[in-house]
């Protein structure tokens, strides 16, 4: 029987940080902003601090910028009502 290597797709650990801190900023402007954006910032500088630079670094400004815009969506929402 022969071995067969199969290779790793090179997916880091602070790519996927910088991936879901991404998908925590988008989440940040339609649920609980101030939950959801913090998490996206934290996972976005982890990201850029464990080697996925400038992309780590724009996922937590992403989450500082989905974190604004959800609670100033929420506030016209609820002035609205």
């Amino acid at each position: 029987m022969t071995q067969v290597s199969r290779s790793r797709t090179g997916v880091s650990g602070a790519r996927v940080c910088t991936i879901v801190g991404f998908v925590f900023a988008a989440l940040a402007i339609l649920f609980f902003p101030p939950l959801f954006a913090l998490v996206a910032v934290v996972l976005g500088a982890v990201g850029g601090y464990l080697g996925d630079r400038p992309l780590g670094w724009y996922a937590a400004a992403a989450g500082v910028a989905g974190g604004v815009l959800g609670l100033i969506l929420a506030a016209v929402v609820l002035n609205a009502a």
